[in-house]
């Protein structure tokens, strides 16, 4: 049996979706899907996941982190050790989102073995499916990827070709931060296109950035998607309070309309496993509601998308 430690919440339900839960001995400390996932040793922690500060708060406390210890993780070693893994998962693409991969790949040259580190560094839909692929063929199961990554591109493809019949395309601002703003990048903007909108201000394919709010008043969205990178809903609510505050925010289409939403970016949108998918479905059921039906949100109490503009 593979033995598998999976340093990424994208990772480990890419894993556990290919049948692999069992072989998952250890996860890190975002790990939350499946539930099972949560009763797994945690190999990684972050001194302010879960800790309520607020998002300016955040962004200082991780850039000191950075600035002066270059991760904002700490990786239990000794655990690392007992778990003996063979396989360990983890990410170079954003040193904000998980252990950074250096760190993982010269820690995991002095274990035994050593264990095979699978780099995950999505940047489109595409590779997120490549990533899936990946995973799949270093723990000895290629042909469950192809299943899952065929069931994942009917889904994509029956929103792209509807939403390609529709001729208005939505100006959409899909926000990654709020203080300070950050547009969105790699995938998103991607995914927003696929939905049947346009996001002028993000950044497809490259890291998401802190822009100016004057940038966001001069492109006059009409809808905006707060998908706050690692939020659920209840905290991106507690973000759109502070949004309200910015200059000349009742002057955009969006906030004059009604059109905000906040999503839980960090099941979603924010975590590049088979669930990004969902989150183009979302997308969707924003941008064009009558030709998406089936993707509208619920209400208040919609776990996935909740309109509060």
């Amino acid at each position: 049996m593979t033995r598998i430690v999976s340093l990424l919440p994208a990772a480990t339900e890419i894993a556990a979706g290919r049948g692999l839960l069992d072989q998952l001995v250890g996860v890190s400390h975002e790990c939350d899907f499946p539930e099972e996932a949560n009763a797994r040793p945690r190999v990684t922690h972050c001194a302010v996941h879960n800790c309520g500060l607020t998002s300016g708060e955040v962004d200082q406390w991780i850039r000191r982190a950075l600035r002066d210890n270059g991760t904002i993780y700490t990786i239990d070693e000794l655990l690392l050790r007992e778990l003996r893994p063979d396989v360990i998962l983890t990410q170079k693409l954003c040193d904000v989102c998980a252990v950074g991969y250096g760190t993982v790949a010269r820690l995991a040259e002095t274990l035994p073995g050593p264990p095979k580190v699978v780099n995950l560094e999505p940047t489109s839909l595409s590779d997120i499916f490549d990533d899936i692929r990946r995973v799949a063929e270093a723990c000895c199961v290629s042909a469950r990827a192809e299943q899952l990554v065929a069931s994942l591109s009917e889904r994509v493809e029956i929103v792209r070709r509807k939403a390609d019949r529709i001729s208005h395309r939505p100006r959409c601002f899909l926000m990654e931060w709020v203080n300070p703003p950050f547009c969105s990048g790699h995938w998103g903007p991607e995914l927003v296109e696929m939905a049947g909108g346009s996001d002028s201000l993000g950044h497809k394919r490259q890291p998401s950035a802190q822009i100016n709010w004057r940038r966001v008043i001069d492109a006059g969205p009409e809808i905006i998607v707060l998908a706050l990178c690692g939020y659920d809903i209840n905290h991106a609510r507690r973000d759109y309070e502070l949004l309200r505050s910015f200059p000349d925010f009742d002057s955009l289409p969006a906030a004059q309309g009604g059109e905000i939403y906040l999503v839980d970016a960090s099941a979603y949108f924010a975590r590049p496993g088979p669930r990004i998918v969902d989150s183009l479905e979302i997308l969707a059921g924003i941008l064009h509601p009558r030709e998406f039906r089936e993707f509208v949100s619920r209400g208040r109490d919609d776990p996935c998308v909740v309109r509060i503009g």
